[in-house]
């Protein structure tokens, strides 16, 4: 695959938005494995957000801690506007997103928000990210810690910081998306850009998906646009980021760009 030209320059939209741009159909796609402390706050103030186009699908991968009963009573609380998608396994985040984003635009989505239910991806951004794709017609919107004005949570220790910038130099060394946050899992998709994505087809099942997907919208020639924000650490819980998980995120790049070298645009693996 040739190299793609650099992405949009980061952009800052102000909040709040029109009456027309609020009440654009949006989907927020939030996978839940054990947030049952976490969920009900970001879904509250999702639904605070005053964006009446938004709807909150959440993706719960049969939690242990009962997070799916707590999202059920959710959507009971705000009828219309909270689904639940419930699987039955643990297959990773990749393939609860997946699955969400189907979901969502299949019901009619406009646009489709990638969104972690740990509270490390601020709510208030959600009306800024909205705004920077209907304002400058971008596919692809990344709340992105590492344009200016982002701001990584101050938590993180000086290996954290290091691992993370890693990864993504490493990422654009492979991948050559021209995005600055690549591994960014903070992401607003179009829906035709979700539709190109062939989701039924992803490779990743952990989180190199949030590379896997901006890589394939790149390629196809789909706008992306960078927005500052300030990532915060997670409010309750643990981290998913397994042993396996990161070895996964390390190899997949490599997988990704082999296997688009073999396959033709718009047509199958050779």
């Amino acid at each position: 695959m040739p190299a793609s030209p650099p992405a949009t320059p980061a952009v800052r939209f102000p909040a709040p938005l029109t009456d027309d741009w609020a009440a654009t159909a949006l989907t927020v796609v939030m996978p839940t494995y054990n947030e049952a402390e976490n969920l009900p706050r970001i879904a509250h103030d999702l639904m605070d957000l005053g964006l009446t186009g938004l709807r909150l699908l959440v993706v719960d991968d049969n939690s242990p801690d009962g997070t799916g009963r707590v999202a059920e009573r959710l959507a009971e609380q705000y009828p219309g506007r909270i689904g639940v998608l419930h699987r039955t396994a643990k297959e990773g985040l990749g393939k609860a997103y997946a699955a969400g984003m189907s979901q969502a635009v299949a019901d009619g989505a406009a646009y489709v928000l990638q969104m972690d239910a740990d509270g490390s991806h601020p709510v208030e951004y959600v009306p800024q990210l909205l705004g920077g794709a209907l304002s400058t017609g971008a596919a692809v919107v990344v709340g992105s810690r590492y344009v200016c004005g982002g701001r990584l949570a101050p938590e993180w220790g000086l290996h954290r910081r290091l691992l993370s910038r890693w990864a993504n130099r490493y990422v654009s060394g492979v991948l050559r998306t021209g995005l600055r946050d690549a591994t960014a899992g903070f992401v607003l998709w179009r829906a035709d850009a979700v539709r190109t994505a062939r989701l039924d087809r992803v490779r990743s099942s952990g989180y190199s998906f949030q590379v896997e997907l901006k890589y394939q919208a790149v390629g196809a020639g789909f706008t992306a646009l960078e927005v500052p924000i300030h990532f915060e650490e997670r409010r309750i819980g643990a981290s998913k980021m397994s042993a396996a998980v990161q070895i996964e995120s390390a190899i997949m790049p490599w997988r990704i760009r082999f296997a688009s070298l073999r396959t033709p645009r718009g047509g199958a693996e050779r």
